[in-house]
This record gives structure tokens, C-alpha cells and sequence, in this order.
């Protein structure tokens, strides 16, 4: 890992992680900041409520306590921020980072390959608060600068793009929408904090769906957003004003997470790679969207820009009947069928072809999305191939059956 310079005292990202936000002797001496829950905090004087009342974040638990505190700044170091708040859910913190930058009338620039919730979001409900959306091929800066207009307020990107993994030019696009005083927003989920320095790369305000690699374990929903000191007051009153507030135990168990997160993401990165490498050559496989794959297009960017990869991948398989996809996906052990991802365990999931406007898809075959959990890379691969290798016998037994037939025809 590279050394993060946190001032006078650079540190290795696997010491910070075991550090960042702990406090113990402001909570009795605990390793772990405790779960805080409360709504009401008191003051014990007229002054004391006073002076809360003019910085209110103490003094409501809407606000947030010692423990969201704790979490928001740990986040806020590992980025290199200025600032990070706490959201419900990773949609959350995408919705609200956009509502805090946006106005009606002003003009937003979306990645074609953005995640659906917020293809949903930006079509059926900014487009009803008067924002006009556009959305440009993630791999084209050049597209980007001829659509940039006086009223682009924002940027959106998502590197690498959900569902298809296109690996996105970020300083390069971030300088083209500085150069129209636009914001750049983020999400960064895949990377985690760790592969990927958003601000290092001239994004303004970075998103990550904690729920995800932050927690690690898939048992609980958070979203945290961090910001640039020039886009923080608008993220800041945009959580504010919705009244947006994560719970205590999932706050808990994001920052228990992060404790083990440098870990976590070593074997990820290395099982994703693995099992993409093993798929490439398999004869039902069309296709490998990985961007740490030497051939993938996107790799010069994602060599030069991340620090690492994640185990979230897809795999464009031949085409493939719904009998074969139904075993292949039934007879997969060591894989769950689920929507989210980032977890320890190994997840695959069947997905439709994402929306796309700007750069239409051209799969002949099904397109599945693969997380390659914390098992041991070489079952992972044996599992996948043996499910594979189930849902093609299944056409080499119609085969031999109608052969047969004829024959005895």
C-alpha cells in the first residue's frame, strides 16, 4: 500500500484503518466509539444550550453523536476530504449530493454507464423539479466538452460504469467541467476509498454506498458522501434539509468494517482477477468486463488512475437458452443470486441490459455480474467452471436425444 500523508505523520493505509476515528479515552477508554442512540440532548445550563443552539450539531440527534462523528471523520481522512456526512443508503447519498448541487433551470452531465436508481432518479424526478439531464459515452471527454453549456452545473460520474465497467478519464473530464465551473460528483463505490483518490482526480464531492465493501458483511445500509471545502456547504445543507439521518447500529458496523477493510479488499481484488483470468478462455464466454484485464479497454486508464481493483466484474456469456441459464445458475455451491455486492460472500446475478442512450449495447448474449467474495480463488474457479460446463451439457443432451430419434426414424 502507498503511504497516505496525513500532515506531519505519513502513515500506511492498513496502520490508518486500525486508527482513524477512535478516540477511546473520550468514551471511557473503549477501543470501539459505542453505539449512541438518543434524539434529545441535554444542557445542563442556559448558556450551555445557548452556545449549542448557535452550532446545532450537538445539539439534536439529528444531527448526529460521537459515533457518526467518528465515522464521518475516518471516512474524511482515508479520502482526503474536507468533509464527509452520513446518508441512509448509498442512493441517498447520491439523490441528496445532487439535490444540494442542482437548481431548476440548471443543466447536469451523466455518465451514460451511471447506476439505473440514479438513471431513475435524474429522468422522473429532477426532470420534474425543472433540472434538464444529458448524458454523455463515459469514454468520450471530447463528447463531453461539446455538451457542456453556461448553465451546466454538475458532472456525474461512475469509474468504472455500472454493469459494463467502462473505465472513465477522470482528471480529463473533471478539467473539462472545472473549466465551465461545473462540479464533479462521484460515485466510487467499486474502488472503495483505498483504490481510487477521488480528489486527487479533481472530483468535488465522492460517494461511496457503504452498504457495500465499507461494511463489508452485508447487514447493513448506509451511504456516506464527502466533499471538497468549496462543494461542502451545499452537500451539508442538502442532508440538512431532508432531514436525512443513518442509524446508530448500521453506523456501528461501518466503522467496525473499515477496521478490517485493507484486508478485505487484498483478497477481493485477487479472486476478481483470478476468476476473471479463468473465464476469459472458457468457450461460453463471449466476453470478460474487468478493467484490471490487460485487454480490457479501460485498462491503461485504470493502471495509471487506481490503486487496486474490487471482485465486482461481468461476464458476457454466448448466447444461451433459458433451460441453460436456469442451470447454470442452480447448480452454482459456493455462489449466492443477489442484487448487492461487497460483502464477504460470493455473489451472481442475472441482469438486463442496462438503459443506455448515448452508447447503445450490442450484447448477442446474456450478460451476468459476478463478486468474487473472500473464498479461496481456486474454488471459486472450479465452481464456475463445473456450472458452466452443467449448462452446456444440457444442449449436448437435446443433441444426442434428437440424433437418436432420427436414427431411429
Amino acid at each position: 500500500m502507498k503511504y497516505l500523508n496525513d500532515g506531519n505523520n505519513p502513515r500506511h493505509t492498513e496502520t490508518q484503518l486500525c486508527h482513524v476515528g477512535r478516540e477511546p479515552s473520550k468514551h471511557a477508554g473503549m477501543v470501539n466509539v459505542p453505539i449512541y442512540r438518543g434524539s434529545t440532548i441535554l444542557s445542563e445550563t442556559l448558556e450551555e444550550w445557548e452556545s449549542r443552539r448557535r452550532n446545532p450539531i450537538p445539539s439534536y440527534g439529528r444531527f448526529g453523536s460521537p459515533l457518526s462523528r467518528a465515522f464521518e471523520a475516518a471516512i474524511c481522512e482515508l479520502e482526503g476530504g474536507h468533509r464527509s456526512i452520513l446518508f441512509p443508503s448509498g442512493l441517498s447519498a447520491c439523490t441528496h449530493s445532487l439535490l444540494g448541487v442542482l437548481k431548476a433551470g440548471d443543466h447536469l452531465l451523466i455518465s451514460d454507464s451511471v447506476y439505473q436508481p440514479v438513471r431513475v432518479f435524474a429522468d422522473q424526478v429532477l426532470a420534474r423539479l425543472r433540472i434538464e439531464v444529458q448524458y454523455f459515452r463515459p469514454t468520450q471527454g471530447s463528447e463531453l466538452s461539446t455538451k457542456i453549456k453556461a448553465n451546466t452545473r454538475a458532472v456525474y460520474l461512475e469509474s468504472p460504469g455500472s454493469m459494463t465497467f467502462e473505465v472513465q478519464d477522470v482528471p480529463a473530464l473533471a478539467a473539462i467541467a472545472h473549466r465551465s465551473d461545473a462540479l464533479v460528483i462521484m460515485d466510487n463505490s467499486w474502488a472503495t476509498p483505498l483504490f481510487f483518490k477521488a480528489f486527487d482526480h479533481g472530483v468535488d464531492i465522492s460517494i461511496h454506498a457503504a452498504t457495500k465493501y465499507i461494511v463489508g458483511h452485508s447487514d447493513a445500509l448506509l451511504g456516506i458522501a464527502t466533499a471538497n471545502e468549496a462543494a461542502w456547504p451545499t452537500l451539508q445543507s442538502s442532508a440538512h434539509h431532508f432531514g436525512e439521518i443513518a442509524g446508530p447500529d448500521d453506523i456501528y458496523l461501518a466503522l467496525r468494517g473499515l477496521r478490517t477493510l485493507a484486508v478485505r479488499m487484498k483478497q477481493h481484488w485477487d479472486n476478481g482477477l483470478k476468476l476473471a483470468e479463468s473465464l476469459q478462455s472458457h468457450p461460453a464466454v463471449d466476453k470478460v468486463l474487468h478493467p484490471a484485464l490487460p485487454n480490457d479497454p479501460g485498462y491503461a486508464i485504470w493502471k495509471r488512475d487506481f490503486l487496486g481493483a474490487s471482485g465486482l466484474f461481468g461476464v458476457v456469456l454466448k448466447p444461451m437458452s433459458r433451460p441453460q441459464l436456469s442451470v447454470l445458475f442452480n447448480s452454482l455451491r459456493l455462489f449466492g443470486i443477489g442484487a448487492s455486492w461487497g460483502g464477504f460472500e460470493s455473489l451472481v446475478l442475472l441482469v438486463d441490459p442496462p438503459k443506455r442512450t448515448e452508447t447503445p449495447l450490442a450484447f448477442e448474449g446474456p450478460l451476468i455480474r459476478i463478486h468474487a467474495g473472500m473464498e479461496r480463488a481456486s474454488d471459486l474457479i472450479a465452481d464456475t467452471h463445473q456450472a458452466l460446463q452443467a449448462a452446456g451439457e444440457v444442449t449436448v443432451g437435446r443433441v444426442a436425444r434428437r440424433e437418436e430419434g432420427a436414427m431411429i426414424g
